[in-house]
């Protein structure tokens, strides 16, 4: 028996031997960046992010990857193209390369011989990510919208649920579209809502236990509450009401223009379940609304635009290059929850550009927007890029400084993290110092994550994708991110409390007038195209649009 469970015992140590894999001890360096997808090189990383596993694509009969930092006191040795890191190493390469460097070597073996590609190097930054981003993940088509979920992703690792799934209610034609999740603060209240459109549609808000759906359309407001922005510290959610539809180019190689034929601002006090107007110029097509960290501040998108016939579908669908919309503010009042003035924050109509998705840092500094050619559906503009405005050099760009050397000085674009494709829906981080964005720059059709790192001197570096377990996973998935935004503690209320509450007749939200402390003639209800879809946006028939 001795003899015996030595002989297995060999066999075994033999049987590791043989299995382990080791940095080549001579190889040649070949002076080649080694081909890899994704690619993740001269990225800087979070110390928390999960393992940025990839595939190499170079053509070669072997291959090894060392992955170490500068002391060398923590490494890890992959062998094969399909480069699946273990997450307890991955943890320790990343606890001892925080603020320093992590290394990559990739050795190739040709005709027997082994060579090295040039070294990758991936800073580490000091400060980590939030653990926690939610998105929606649609098919990037223009009227199926039945295989649709709001997902869940830990970004330490990679653990991804649903949040809701758009498939559990919906019954042959009376199906549903779920779209923009938004969590209060982060999620560190508890608090987020996301819409539910068509069949049992409403808006669902939870405090982190109890769930409830609201009908945000009156008979006063164009449409259903569509873009939210919950104040960080009040229960109350600011969203544009939109009346939106879809036109589609035959020779542009952009073949698809989403554009708001009305909108408006309302806000919603959860609490007392009422809806007030901010903002409703019959001549202003406001959107996307945001406020300051300290709530004093609101932010939007607005295009000025004067209807010359009848018809402004006709109109728009003509003139759709010329809706350009700018960034305006107004002040908050907590104690009263009123609004102040409109003040103008960024005229990108002076530069020839439309700016939309005003999103202010957590200290408050910077304005990050999306800016593209026209309109403000910049998923669809390949001329879509990121933009930062320094809100300490001045929070006004006027007609005079909008061009000058001044405003370029304090608005810039984000140069390190744009592409030559569309750039568009942007979050910060609660610690502000990384940037979460959708991008199509790996194939140009489907939108995917990507985040990079914003340093102090207001500078974006090098992003990096979302990274999956499965390298060949944004290879595999037919299927866009839409809406991403960051959340330091997961989601509480299941699918099923979820289904519950959706299942149940929604709460009637009353108006309430206007929120503006001093309401003008321009703000007034004025005559608009009847909306009738009290569970959403008013669209055009066929139509499916979401950001």
């Amino acid at each position: 028996m001795k003899h015996i469970r030595q002989t297995l015992l060999s066999l075994s140590v033999l049987a590791f031997t043989a299995c382990s894999v080791s940095v080549p001890e001579h190889a040649s360096r070949n002076g080649r960046n080694a081909v890899t997808f994704p690619e993740y090189d001269d990225a800087v990383i979070p110390p928390n992010i999960a393992p940025l596993n990839f595939l190499i694509e170079d053509s070669a009969d072997d291959y090894i990857t060392h992955i170490y930092t500068a002391s060398g006191q923590s490494e890890t040795v992959v062998g094969g193209s399909r480069v699946e890191i273990s997450l307890d190493e991955w943890r320790n390469l990343l606890a001892e390369a925080k603020g320093d460097t992590l290394y990559t070597d990739i050795y190739v073996k040709t005709n027997g011989a082994w060579s090295v590609c040039n070294t990758r190097k991936n800073p580490v930054a000091e400060e980590e990510i939030d653990p926690y981003i939610t998105y929606r993940l649609i098919e990037p088509s223009y009227v199926d919208y039945e295989e649709m979920t709001l997902n869940q992703r830990n970004l330490t690792d990679f653990e991804e649920v649903q949040i809701y799934n758009n498939m559990m209610l919906s019954n042959g034609d009376n199906g549903q579209c779920v779209n923009c999740h938004a969590a209060q603060d982060y999620n560190r209240t508890g608090r987020s809502q996301f819409h539910v459109r068509q069949n049992h549609g409403g808006t669902v808000l939870t405090d982190g236990k109890n769930v409830k759906k609201v009908n945000l359309k009156t008979e006063q407001t164009l449409s259903a509450g569509v873009y939210p922005a919950w104040h960080p510290t009040m229960n109350l959610i600011a969203y544009s009401v939109n009346e939106t539809g879809q036109v589609f180019h035959t020779r542009d190689l952009q073949k698809v223009e989403v554009i708001d034929f009305a909108s408006d601002l309302i806000l919603y006090d959860a609490d007392s379940d009422r809806v007030y107007d901010i903002d409703r110029r019959a001549d202003e097509f406001e959107t996307f609304p945001a406020w300051s960290p300290d709530g004093k501040m609101f932010y939007y998108a607005s295009a000025h635009y004067e209807q010359q016939t009848d018809n402004i579908d006709a109109e728009l669908d003509a003139n759709y290059t010329q809706l350009k919309y700018n960034i305006f503010s107004r002040k908050f009042d907590s104690q009263t929850k009123k609004f102040g003035v409109r003040d103008t924050v960024l005229l990108a109509s002076r530069m020839g550009k439309s700016a939309v998705l005003p999103r202010i840092s957590p200290d408050g500094r910077y304005l990050l927007c999306a800016m593209a050619d026209y309109g403000n559906f910049h998923i669809w503009h390949k001329s879509s890029d990121l933009y930062v405005l320094d809100l300490k050099r001045g929070t006004s760009v006027n007609d005079t400084c909008a061009s000058s050397a001044e405003a370029q000085c304090r608005f810039y674009p984000l140069s390190e993290a744009n592409s030559d494709c569309a750039e568009s829906y942007h979050s910060w981080s609660s610690n502000g110092r990384w940037i979460l964005f959708s991008s199509r720059r790996i194939d140009g059709n489907y939108t995917r994550l990507f985040i990079s790192y914003f340093d102090k001197n207001g500078r974006a570096h090098r992003p990096f994708v979302v990274p999956q377990k499965n390298p060949e996973f944004y290879r595999q998935l037919f299927k866009s991110y839409n809406v991403p935004e960051w959340m330091v503690a997961p989601v509480q209320p299941s699918p099923v409390d979820y289904v519950e509450s959706v299942r149940k007749d929604a709460v009637q939200a009353a108006y309430s007038g206007s929120s503006l402390l001093v309401p003008s003639a321009d703000d007034a209800p004025s005559s608009r195209r009847p909306v009738d879809a009290a569970s959403g946006a008013s669209q055009r028939a066929g139509s499916r649009v979401g950001y």
